[in-house]
């Protein structure tokens, strides 16, 4: 078959699953599979593939076909201009969650100490490292699994030196006097009732643990805006990512455990992405 036959089946067999951007799909699956990129098909379509490309290609495509996420099929995500090792059972890093980032980024000074919760991949903890000087961080996650892989991806990424991860139900366990400049989350925050609705792509291949935020999604806002005061210094600051329709109802669990300067910060969509607040 010629790189144009490949791409066109390939696009045909996704497209009737119903997966978008069928064509960029595609091409994604035939760069994983050959390492040909989609210019070099545009320049050469009528080009042969080789029996082994072409079994390669077929076997990825299956697996998309099953909705399993492009990521976990090449194994790797970028996130903020980083790439980040993924498996599965551990939650997927999102372009949503680089508004966290930003947002917390613009709090920092060098030298900060940080505590980032649901840490996952350790994307936004070593994103928020390989972005600023002499800052360090803790990072907790109750799953095994996410702490092996956001250790694994600390060391890719050179930052090993200067992260802590401590497996646990949210917070470490204290340190005398152990204080943070800064904590980030991006706890989970759907409320069960509508997991089972969500697209197989998410509710098939993340972990539940990941997703699941109470019956009305808000529980883990809760549960760390009620002990968050313990781990920061005075004038801390605590920034999560909330739901696209979150904002108000987080920003008054902040408010009711004593944090001041709330706000709510939407991402390029318009959607409600993150709220933080500063302790006193």
């Amino acid at each position: 078959m010629t790189l144009g036959q490949v791409l066109e089946e390939g696009e045909e067999r996704l497209r009737a699953v119903g997966i978008p951007d069928t064509a960029l799909e595609a091409a994604l699956i035939l760069e994983e599979a050959a390492g040909i990129r989609r210019a070099e098909v545009l320049a050469g379509p009528e080009r042969e593939i080789s029996a082994q490309e072409q079994e390669r290609f077929e076997e990825l495509l299956s697996r998309r076909e099953a909705h399993e996420p492009f990521a976990l099929i090449a194994g790797r995500q970028e996130f903020m201009g980083l790439s980040f090792a993924v498996r599965k059972g551990v939650l997927i890093p999102r372009q949503d969650t680089e508004t966290l980032v930003e947002e917390t980024m613009l709090l920092m000074h060098d030298g900060m100490r940080i505590l980032d919760l649901c840490t996952g991949s350790g994307c936004v903890a070593l994103s928020l490292l390989h972005y600023s000087n002499d800052t360090t961080a803790v990072a907790t996650d109750i799953s095994e699994e996410a702490i092996r892989l956001a250790q694994d991806n600390a060391e890719a990424l050179g930052l090993k030196e200067r992260i802590t991860f401590r497996k646990t139900d949210l917070w470490p366990a204290e340190e005398p006097g152990e204080r943070f400049d800064l904590i980030t989350a991006n706890p989970p925050y759907i409320a069960s009732d509508v997991i089972e609705t969500l697209a197989a792509e998410v509710r098939e291949y993340d972990p539940r643990a990941a997703l699941d935020g109470g019956q009305d999604g808000l529980s883990f806002y809760r549960r760390i805006t009620a002990e968050a005061g313990r781990y920061l210094f005075s004038d801390g600051w605590l920034v999560c990512e909330i739901g696209y329709d979150q904002g108000d109802a987080v920003c008054s669990i902040f408010e009711d455990a004593g944090f001041r300067h709330t706000e709510i910060i939407r991402d390029l969509g318009g959607n409600d992405r993150v709220v933080k607040g500063c302790w006193y």
